[in-house]
């Protein structure tokens, strides 16, 4: 009986780890069709325009100019996107057969197109002696030198927009190249062309969606959100752990880490700081910035581009980013600052996570909760006795709206229930505000949204002994 149990456990591991193969090359072919999508996006206001009449297209004929230009900032955000995958390092072996069909399943064992909950992915970063961040978990990639600007900026130079009437095709982006006495080194295998999957468009919206997260948490721009969403979080945690020692820094866990800045400036302040994400593509892009960034602005992004509306100018619409604003390795981080790859459930569920952090950090988190009753209860159990937790977010429930043949679960509380359920589980409420913040919004923009995030500080009661 023992056998076959081993033998059904080896079938539902494969399986799964199909399934994430399979997950990932998704994701990774999301990234590789950005240009493609992109591209098809100018196209297309190409052919709205060719549908005026020639009174009314005379008077937007500075429009394929600036179609043109738009066609350089997709080049120069392909570019970046090409090389932050050459140097990610799969936790998978990317070659395996995954010719799985979406219904196939095992007896107990459902498909998924996400991240598996059952693996504990962690992509560790802390200080190395190099002064870089390594990342121990993966097998660590070679220190290669890269260059931003690979193809001329349409605005330093007008003609160049005149003699590029498309963006360079995939190859030409695989291709090595020298500029200024730095080579861009050729990808590996497993981002061979041939292994490229054609993805829904929703899979290339959410690439957009990590450039506009790229502003947020890692330029200049981004600092009014940061001050508006991170800074009260960073003084709660300063007034709350004053006397902070580098032999035995407070430990601080950041569920939803994102891009990865938060944990870092905690990590800064003097903590035990560890990040988690569950999304790869969150996890691609900040591994590539925490752990490969050479200088502050090493990166030109055009984030803007993908849409015409609410703009005040084209100046606006295409106006360059440069990333990140500081230099990660550089910053002063704290040592033992790490990012965990997984599923918050699943990775701090184990009873090794039990009362090992001094404070938990929630930014935007708790609304991508299944379960947010879950998700309280597991913060409980993480903390220490006394331990403190920070949030700050709204509750806009990311699974609440989901109409598919898997009926998502989503449990949608309001702000009142929210703070029942915290108080069953062991919380004192020390500290409560409303935050008005925005959310990747670009500045410049006709249109700007705002939360009115709930803001506490919670601290974990101390059990009494007898």
């Amino acid at each position: 009986m023992s056998e076959i149990e081993t033998a059904d456990e080896l079938q539902r591991r494969e399986f799964e780890e199909a399934l994430e193969v399979k997950s990932l090359r998704r994701i990774i072919s999301a990234y590789l069709n950005y240009p493609e999508a992109a591209e098809e996006d100018v196209k297309r206001w190409e052919r709205s325009l060719t549908k005026l009449p020639p009174h009314h297209k005379a008077l937007l004929s500075h429009l394929p100019a600036k179609f043109q230009k738009l066609r350089w900032c997709i080049t120069e955000n392909s570019y970046f996107i090409f090389e932050m995958l050459k140097m990610f390092e799969p936790p998978l072996d990317m070659s395996q057969d995954v010719d799985i069909r979406e219904d196939q399943h095992l007896d107990d064992v459902s498909g998924s197109h996400h991240f598996s909950r059952s693996r504990n992915l962690c992509l560790c970063e802390s200080t190395s002696t190099s002064g870089g961040v390594d990342c121990h978990c993966l097998a660590e990639p070679s220190s290669k030198e890269t260059c931003n600007g690979k193809y001329p900026s349409p605005f330093n130079k007008e003609q160049e927009v005149d003699d590029c009437k498309s963006p360079p095709d995939q190859d030409t982006l695989y291709a090595s190249a020298c500029c200024n006495g730095k080579v861009s080194s050729s990808p590996p295998e497993w981002l061979d062309p041939s292994l490229q999957l054609h993805v829904p468009l929703v899979d290339v919206d959410k690439v957009r969606c990590i450039i506009r997260n790229i502003v947020r948490d890692w330029a200049n721009e981004g600092q009014k959100e940061r001050d508006q969403c991170y800074r009260p979080i960073l003084e709660e945690l300063e007034r709350l752990f004053p006397n902070r020692s580098n032999e035995n820094p407070p430990a601080c866990l950041v569920p939803g880490a994102g891009l990865g800045r938060l944990a870092l400036e905690i990590s800064c302040l003097g903590f035990a700081s560890q990040g988690n994400e569950f999304s790869y593509y969150m996890m691609i892009c900040s591994s590539f910035i925490l752990n490969h960034t050479q200088a502050a602005g090493e990166w030109t992004i055009f984030p803007w581009i993908h849409s015409n509306c609410n703009s005040v100018s084209d100046n606006d619409q295409l106006r360059p980013v440069s990333v990140p604003d500081i230099h990660p390795a550089s910053a002063g981080i704290t040592e033992g600052f790490s990012m965990c790859g997984g599923d918050f459930v699943e990775v701090y569920s184990d009873p090794s996570q039990a009362g090992v952090w001094d404070a938990v950090v929630t930014c935007f988190f708790l609304d991508t909760a299944h379960n947010i009753v879950e998700y309280v209860e597991i913060i409980s159990k993480v903390l220490k006795d006394g331990g403190v937790w920070i949030n700050l977010g709204p509750l806009l429930y990311h699974f609440a709206d989901m109409y598919s043949p898997e009926d998502e679960m989503s449990i949608d509380l309001s702000l009142e229930d929210v703070k029942r359920v915290a108080l069953h589980y062991g919380f004192i409420f020390e500290k409560e505000s409303t935050i008005e913040t925005t959310y990747t919004t670009n500045l410049r923009s006709m249109m700007q949204n705002r939360y009115y995030a709930a803001f506490w500080t919670m601290r974990k009661k101390t059990k009494v002994t007898l």
